[in-house]
C-alpha cells in the first residue's frame, strides 16, 4: 500500500531537491568564507566590549556605594580611569621610562652573554647550531610576523576598541536589544537572559584577571626587589600586564627578567625564574579560583588550544582573548544546548 502526501504539503522534484540542498551548502560556504574574512574585526568588537564590561563594572560600583546617577557614575568611572592612569604615568612615567631605556639598551648585551654562557657545553652549541640555522630562523620569522600581527595596525587597532568601547558603555542596551529583535518572537526571552548571562560572567572574569594582574605585578615587584634585580619596576609592570594573556604572557614577561638576572650570575637568573614560576602558581591556584569561583570554569587545555588556532589566523588579538572567547561560547553551549538538552 502506498502512502500518500498531505494535500497542503508542496512536493518537489529531484532536480530541486539537488538544487535546494546546492543552495544551502553554498549559503553555509559564503557564511564560512565571511566569518574567517571578518573575524579579526569581529574580535576588536569583543575587545571593545571588555573595555565597556570594564567602565560599567567600576560605573555599577560607584552607584551602589553612593547611590548617585547612573549617568554622573558612568561619567565619573570614564573620566576617573583616565584621570588615574594619567596621574600614574606622571608620579610613575619618569622612573619607567628611565628603566624602559635601561632595558632597551642591556637586552642585546644579556642575549649575547647568554648566548656565550650556552656555547660552552656542546649540547649547547648543538642547539644554538639548530636554533641560527636559515630553515629554522625562516620559520620563526613567519610564525612571529602572523601572530604579532594586526587589524589595522596597533595604533589603530587600540582606536577602534577605545572608539567602539565608549559606544558601548554610553548605550549597551541598544546594541542588545538590536541583537535580540533578530531572534524570533519565540526566542527572544531566552535570548535576552543568554546575553544576560554573557555579560554577567565578563564582568566576573574580567574583575578575577585586573586583580590577579595587580597581585602578579605586587608580588613580582617585591621579589625582584628583594633579590636585587635592576629595573624591577619595569619588569613587575611587565608581568602584570602580560599576565592578562594566559599561559604565553608569563613565559614572555619572564624571559627579560632572567637574562637581565643572567647579568649577575646563574644563581640569581635561577632565583628569579623561582620567583616566576611561584607567583604563577599562587596565581593559578590560589588568586584567580577564589576571586572567580562562580564563573564558569575553562579548562586551561582548551585555553592553550584555542590559542593556537586561532593565532595564526587573527594574529596577537586571539592569543589576548581567546579565554573570554572562550568564555562566551561555553556560556552559549550550556545556555542554548545543554540546559535545553536536560529540560528536553
Amino acid at each position: 500500500m502506498t502512502s500518500k502526501m498531505p494535500s497542503g504539503e508542496k512536493q518537489y522534484s529531484f532536480v530541486q531537491k539537488i538544487w535546494i540542498a546546492g543552495g544551502i551548502l553554498a549559503l553555509i560556504t559564503i557564511l564560512l568564507l565571511l566569518i574567517k574574512a571578518t573575524f579579526s574585526v569581529l574580535l576588536l568588537v569583543l575587545a571593545a566590549v571588555m573595555v565597556a564590561t570594564f567602565f560599567r563594572g567600576v560605573s555599577g560600583f560607584l552607584h551602589r556605594k553612593t547611590g548617585w546617577n547612573n549617568k554622573l557614575c558612568l561619567t565619573l568611572s570614564v573620566a576617573s580611569t583616565f584621570v588615574l592612569l594619567g596621574l600614574f604615568f606622571w608620579l610613575m612615567g619618569a622612573k619607567v621610562q628611565e628603566q624602559m631605556v635601561k632595558l632597551s639598551e642591556i637586552l642585546p648585551s644579556t642575549i649575547q652573554n647568554a648566548r656565550s654562557r650556552i656555547n660552552q657545553s656542546p649540547m649547547g652549541q648543538k642547539i644554538l647550531q639548530q636554533a641560527s640555522s636559515p630553515e629554522t630562523m625562516d620559520k620563526a620569522k613567519g610564525l612571529l610576523s602572523t601572530i604579532f600581527s594586526s587589524t589595522f595596525g596597533i595604533l589603530g587597532d587600540m582606536y577602534v576598541i577605545l572608539f567602539i568601547g565608549i559606544f558601548f558603555t554610553v548605550s549597551p542596551f541598544q546594541y542588545k536589544s538590536g541583537i535580540v529583535k533578530l531572534v524570533p518572537e519565540a526566542g527572544k526571552d531566552k535570548a535576552n537572559d543568554v546575553l544576560n548571562k554573557v555579560g554577567a560572567n565578563l564582568k566576573k572574569w574580567l574583575k578575577g584577571k585586573l586583580f590577579a594582574m595587580l597581585v602578579v605585578a605586587v608580588l613580582t615587584g617585591i621579589g625582584l626587589a628583594v633579590i636585587g634585580v635592576p629595573m624591577w619596576l619595569v619588569l613587575a609592570l611587565i608581568a602584570g600586564l602580560l599576565n592578562f594573556i594566559p599561559n604565553f604572557g608569563p613565559l614572555i614577561a619572564m624571559v627579560p627578567a632572567v637574562l637581565i638576572a643572567l647579568m649577575q650570575g646563574p644563581a640569581t637568573a635561577g632565583m628569579v625564574a623561582g620567583l616566576y614560576i611561584l607567583v604563577q602558581v599562587l596565581e593559578s591556584n590560589f588568586i584567580t579560583p577564589v576571586v572567580q569561583k562562580k564563573l564558569v570554569q575553562v579548562p586551561p587545555a582548551l585555553i592553550i588550544i584555542a590559542q593556537v588556532l586561532i593565532a595564526p589566523l587573527t594574529g596577537v588579538w586571539g592569543i589576548i582573548l581567546a579565554t573570554p572567547l572562550l568564555v562566551i561560547v561555553m556560556v552559549l553551549v550550556k545556555q542554548l544546548y545543554i540546559n535545553r538538552k536536560y529540560v528536553g
